[in-house]
């Protein structure tokens, strides 16, 4: 049995990471760690250290925010305990650093989205990237998402980019609009961050040419078409070592 703690457990993402990993017959909730009381059926502790200190953790899934996140990881690491994380806002440099951490074989594995409708989309922008003249992505979340751009829309400019030989792209704000939504330009790709309460999360990647466009769309409703990801995260991330970022690796 796979033990797993889960930081950030009564948040949404949290408590529907709960509900999946209780049902998966090879895993073992055995801790969660968050700022909030409950009386749910499991040991809840306020720091990843003390519950460190009280249970044998295998893998630790966090979906918090950033700060958070880079001291959970930090503390589990050096403890030799695996990571599955799928906390926005993290940047590249600082999960080389934390990864650089980790003791006894232990591994970072960071998706930026858990769905493999997202990955496939990803797929999809790669094939199409050399064919059309420019791209746009324009990513819509909900109101209470901190953090823009997503970093699925970083990720996938990172790969469109990649592809038309734009490595070590940087992202830099645009003034955001009179509707507050923000723009910011990655390499040569302008990306739109949209927040309202009408979405959960959906990108649309926008490619154009002389005469055509290509919309390459994929929207999710429900924080259970993460679950099939997380789950295949914990079961796979023993066997990885180091840093390793996307769902793709693993699929």
């Amino acid at each position: 049995m796979i033990k797993v703690a889960v930081s950030g457990c009564l948040g949404k993402m949290g408590l529907t990471c709960v509900d999946a990993i209780d049902a998966a017959d090879d895993m073992q909730l055995v801790c969660g760690i968050d700022m909030q009381t409950s009386d749910k059926a499991f040991p809840i502790y306020t720091s990843i250290k003390d519950a460190l200190a009280a249970q044998k953790i295998d893998v630790l899934v966090d979906f918090t925010q950033a700060d958070a996140a880079k001291q959970n990881i930090k503390e589990v690491l050096i403890h030799g305990v695996d990571c599955v994380v799928g906390t926005t806002g993290i940047k590249p440099d600082e999960l080389n650093e934390l990864a650089l951490l980790a003791k006894d074989g232990a591994a970072l594995f960071y998706a930026p989205n858990f769905t493999t409708g997202a990955v496939l989309m990803m797929e999809f922008s790669k094939a199409s990237a050399k064919y059309f003249d420019s791209c746009e992505i324009t990513e819509f979340h909900h109101a209470g998402k901190k953090d823009a751009p997503s970093g699925t829309s970083i990720r996938t400019a990172e790969i469109i980019s990649h592809e038309t030989g734009n490595d070590g792209i940087s992202v830099t704000e645009i003034a955001p609009d009179a509707s507050g939504n923000r723009s910011f330009v990655a390499g040569d790709i302008t990306i739109h961050s949209v927040r309202s309460d009408d979405y959960m999360a959906c990108q649309e990647v926008v490619f154009s040419s002389k005469g055509q466009s290509l919309t390459i769309r994929h929207d999710s409703w429900d924080r259970n078409a993460y679950m099939p990801g997380v789950l295949l995260g914990i079961r796979s991330v023993s066997s990885l070592s180091g840093l390793v970022v996307g769902l793709d690796k693993i699929m």
